[in-house]
């Protein structure tokens, strides 16, 4: 049922949005194109979840990633009614409400796959299923992880929580490293967009779209925005995109030739030489892998000077590799002849992006790194310098404490006072607060303390697996040893097998 009501609503928005386009265009009688028109809303909700399809000369794979969101909020809100009508009882089940949406969503999406095919255009059947299918999962599974937090008022920051330490500092330092990418890639298209809007008004007027043509073709842009800005992602990382075949879009020049008459394509530069103020992108992913970096040495589960560049170069990887999925979805074909080739090269970007946003954040998680234990001993020594109140030799009769030198990156050392200076304290020690260096000390044991109980248990497991594996092969041994002396014959069988029936009374032979 949620499956159904989400595609049921999109088909309706699809339709919806297709017939005011087909009552602003000219056209024919209703009566003689509703077969097409229901044919084309369908073709433009296969769209949406980024359906690839065949025409006569060629093939369009040119989807706009925006549109993407009309199925994705229309299945998360299915994802949260399906977890409101059914108890999930834990985190990890919630894969289960997932797939109960995608399958039979993806089913659906193959099937209007099939029902869209014409002489002129053939939908990706296997694109289809697969598309359905992942967008459903991801959107219907958030929604009812969603739904679940609520319910029960965990908070979203919870989730974090859960994840191991170092996996959850690179899913950060990722998630920044990809958001500064993306922000001034939409920058960058903005400010491009906005020095040639001049030719973007001319191409408009050009069009002649009308008011409600031009509210439609507004609403295509929009959808078309995420591919713009990935574009700009690209170009900002150096290998740039194409326009068609033996184009070029970057910063080391612009090549391209007749486009089509669309507002948006005026924010490209000219031909010949990149403009010079565009070349200030370059420092874009730079800083993304200097932001990357430090919030992934900041989210660290420990510090470690020695892994620090390590990580924060992994983090670059992770975001390469966002990066080039990203080129892969906002590029593709727009029909035949020199259109074939739109978009970036994804393996190029995720190189480039990994290389670059990677070396930034190893230095900056260096930096973070150095930055944080350089305080940390400044702080330890200053606790160690501290004057500490006298009291008479004959209560205490403790050494003065000497300063004790702080570790080089690897370990922290806190001077201690002796235990009867403590115990003499009293409620004073209870009473002040503890200081910056005496809460990181307390951390570093209490993580010391949470690993040993974990290598305890896993210890505890690995002895209970031996046990019951040695007591399976004793098992063993005995049945083996009893089929041998059964088959022996010799001595009593220790098991008897027969066979009972019940008889009728009559055929009992009583004397």
């Amino acid at each position: 049922m949620a499956a159904a009501t989400a595609a049921g609503i999109g088909l309706a928005v699809i339709v919806t949005l297709t017939i005011v386009g087909w009552v602003a265009a000219p056209h024919s009688p209703f009566g003689e194109e509703v077969v097409e028109l229901l044919q084309g809303a369908v073709l433009a909700w296969l769209v949406s979840h980024h359906v690839s399809f065949t025409i006569e000369d060629g093939q369009f794979g040119l989807l706009p990633i925006g549109l993407v969101l009309i199925p994705a909020l229309l299945l998360y809100r299915s994802g949260r009614w399906l977890a409101r009508s059914c108890e999930i009882g834990r985190l990890r089940h919630v894969y289960r409400a997932a797939l109960a949406i995608a399958s039979p969503y993806a089913a659906i999406a193959g099937t209007l796959a099939l029902l869209a095919r014409t002489d002129v255009m053939e939908p990706s059947m296997p694109r289809a299923l697969l598309m359905g299918f992942v967008i459903a999962f991801l959107s219907g599974g958030l929604g009812a992880l969603r739904q679940m937090m609520r319910d029960r008022g965990v908070a979203v920051g919870a989730l974090l929580g859960l994840m191991p330490g170092r996996a959850r500092s690179l899913l950060v330092g990722m998630g920044a490293a990809t958001g500064s990418l993306l922000l001034g890639g939409l920058l960058l298209f903005l400010a491009a967009l906005a020095v040639n809007l001049p030719e973007a008004i001319d191409a408009t007027r050009a069009l002649a779209p009308g008011m409600v043509g031009g509210t439609l073709l507004l609403l295509v842009q929009l959808a078309y925005l995420p591919n713009a800005v990935v574009f700009a992602v690209c170009y900002a990382l150096g290998p740039g995109f194409t326009m068609g075949e033996a184009t070029i879009v970057a910063p080391t020049g612009v090549s391209v030739g007749a486009l089509p008459l669309f507002p948006m394509l005026a924010a490209l530069p000219a031909n010949g030489a990149a403009p010079v103020v565009s070349l200030v992108a370059l420092a874009v992913p730079f800083v993304a892998g200097a932001v990357g970096g430090v919030l992934t040495q900041r989210s660290a589960p420990d510090v470690v000077s020695e892994a620090a560049p390590l990580w924060g170069f992994v983090c670059g990887v992770t975001t390469g590799m966002v990066c080039a999925a990203l080129g892969e979805l906002a590029g593709g074909s727009l029909g035949a002849e020199r259109l074939t080739d739109i978009g970036p090269s994804s393996w190029q970007v995720g190189l480039v992006a990994a290389l670059e946003v990677g070396v930034a954040a190893a230095i900056a998680a260096w930096i973070s790194n150095w930055w944080y234990t350089r305080r940390m001993r400044l702080a330890v020594a200053a606790a160690a310098e501290a004057p500490v109140k006298e009291e008479p030799e004959e209560k205490t009769g403790a050494e003065p404490v000497e300063s004790v030198p702080v570790g080089a990156g690897l370990a922290t050392v806190t001077p201690l006072r002796p235990r009867e200076e403590e115990a003499d304290d009293g409620t004073a020690a209870e009473e002040r607060e503890p200081s910056e260096a005496e809460r990181f000390t307390e951390r570093q044991r209490a993580r010391d303390r949470a690993r040993e109980a974990k290598k305890a248990e896993r210890a505890a497991r690995r002895e209970a697996r031996a046990e019951l594996r040695a007591q399976r092969r004793e098992e063993r041994r005995a049945l083996r040893a009893r089929r041998r002396r059964s088959r022996r014959g010799g001595g009593e069988s220790e098991e008897m097998y027969g066979i009972s029936y019940e008889a009728d009374p009559e055929e009992i032979d009583v004397p």
